[in-house]
């Protein structure tokens, strides 16, 4: 007899179903695991046995033969154990086979017969919810598992002991609740930061559009105190955002207790990070910080200070929001559509173009530097802004700041301006201004004579590419948004253009 037990195999953030097929025949003592396994899948034989041995069941002297359907797909990842030792349960009757059917199964084996949390549970429960099935997961998983929908059946054991008690009639398991971490009370606020009004304004425009920023200042000016607080005025996760972003926090196994939660994700590497670490791939193709920042802000300081080959893998990503992996053997995506924060220093040592300071290595310290950056790259982010040193003035006597909740109103009020306009237009999966089309943003970002003429100029002048063009647009309707207006002015435009345009700072790195 075959017992059948369903699971799935995870391909990106996708679920592909797999049947785990189970015989106990004649034969050679030892179980045999056919199908494509790796390592960790293996290994599960010895983790089976344990747990079956801990939860007072033995294998019989027989032959045990276990396939994982379809056979040409790589199975990875210890969440195979539970399905095998249910199937192999089930063969040796200490379960009703037909009760495992209505079920995809993950779950890690401990070897007192316990089981372990595993990544990817939420995939998991949509793949199963697609299918019609329930989901039967680790205890510490159920919480996770049951944002895939309040009519999906999901059992959550401890142990395979309480299963087996569950399908027995004498115990029952209640379904897991979703849970949602609580959103930390003490966010870095816009207030703290002394001066700096213009850098203020730029990220308050970054924050409503979605438009990648980058600063440029010398050490001390700010530039990472900026980019901490703008997780404080940017809008929560929508539903729809707070799933996308938690699927891949998921499989990537960052999913603390199970619980999601609504903050955009912020994340902050290394310069010493690897093209694997930033973009995604290793030996089993998984996510990177750009797609671990999907729907938030990857934030890279001492820009420069990265490898050009990893700075320029972003490139692709930034346009398309995908992060493609391709390999000799499968091909990978991962949702990636982040904002990009740069921060860097105008040169080595910091300190270019500040009053009274000369370098000894003179204009070649800052264009060496700068070179770092190549010009595509530089072309995809809109807004450029210098950061100067705070003035004494600033730091002994400062000016009444604003806080970071006026700030996020002001934000959120010109998102759903967008969202509305977006949804109008049957262009909900939009969302912001940066992520707009260029054939849309000519018409929804119209300006008026005057602008029209401004804008072809500095065109013109500072040789815009065409997409630095479209993204003047974009920038521009964002401040229209923030400002309350439907009609493009000069006003906007000439605000937009002056932070598209290279700052000294810049000159040598466009």
């Amino acid at each position: 007899m075959v017992a059948r037990v369903s699971t799935v195999a995870f391909q990106g953030i996708e679920g592909v179903p797999v049947d785990v097929q189970v015989m106990v025949a004649p034969g050679k003592l030892g179980i045999q695991i056919v199908g494509l396994p790796d390592k960790a899948v293996a290994e599960s034989r010895e983790r089976v046995h344990a747990a079956l041995h801990a939860s007072g069941l033995a294998l019989p002297p027989k032959r045990v033969t276990i396939n994982l359907a379809p056979a040409d797909l790589p199975k990875e990842g210890s969440h195979f154990d539970l399905p095998i030792v249910l199937g192999l349960m089930a063969a040796l009757g200490a379960i009703p086979g037909d009760a495992l059917a209505g079920y995809l199964v993950i779950g890690e084996l401990n070897l007192d017969g316990t089981i372990a949390p595993i990544a990817g549970a939420l995939p998991a429960a949509i793949c199963a919810n697609a299918l019609g099935k329930g989901l039967i997961c680790p205890a510490d998983s159920g919480a996770e598992a049951a944002w895939a929908g309040a009519e999906i059946d999901i059992l959550a054991p401890r142990s395979l002991i309480a299963l087996a008690n569950h399908f027995r009639g004498t115990q029952v398991l209640s379904r897991p609740q979703p849970a949602i971490r609580a959103a930390p009370a003490n966010l870095p606020d816009l207030a703290d930061i002394k001066g700096q009004e213009s850098a203020k304004r730029a990220l308050e425009v970054a924050a409503a559009g979605g438009h990648n920023l980058m600063m440029v200042g010398p050490p001390g000016s700010g530039k990472s105190m900026l980019a901490a607080r703008l997780p404080s005025i940017l809008p929560p996760l929508s539903p729809a955002e707070l799933l996308d972003v938690s699927m891949i926090h998921s499989i990537a196994g960052q999913l603390s207790g199970g619980k999601l939660s609504d903050r955009r994700p912020f994340r902050t590497p290394h310069h010493s990070a690897t093209m694997a670490a930033l973009v995604g791939g290793g030996l089993r193709a998984r996510p990177g910080e750009a797609s671990l920042a999907h729907h938030g802000v990857l934030f890279l300081d001492e820009l420069p200070e990265f490898s050009p080959p990893v700075l320029d893998a972003l490139r692709q990503p930034l346009e398309t929001g995908t992060c493609i992996i391709a390999r000799a053997n499968h091909r990978v995506s991962y949702p990636s559509a982040f904002q990009l924060v740069a921060a860097m220093n105008p040169c080595r040592c910091g300190m270019a173009g500040e009053p009274g300071h000369s370098c000894a290595r003179g204009p070649r310290c800052a264009s060496d530097y700068q070179a770092r950056i190549s010009g595509p790259l530089m072309d995809r982010i809109d807004i450029r802004i210098d950061v100067p040193a705070v003035s004494a003035t600033d730091l002994i006597r400062p000016r009444p700041a604003e806080c970071s909740a006026d700030v996020a109103r002001r934000v959120a009020r010109a998102r759903e301006r967008q969202r509305e306009r977006f949804r109008e237009l049957g262009m909900e999966e939009t969302g912001t201004n940066a992520r707009c089309s260029t054939a849309v943003i000519e018409t929804l970002a119209a300006p008026d004579a005057a602008g029209l003429q401004l804008l072809r100029d500095a065109a013109e002048k500072f040789r815009f590419s065409a997409r630095g063009y479209h993204r003047v647009l974009k920038v521009a309707r964002t401040l229209a948004d923030l400002d309350g207006s439907e009609q493009l002015g000069r006003i906007h435009l000439a605000e937009a253009i002056s932070y598209r345009i290279a700052g000294e700072r810049l000159s040598v790195a466009v």
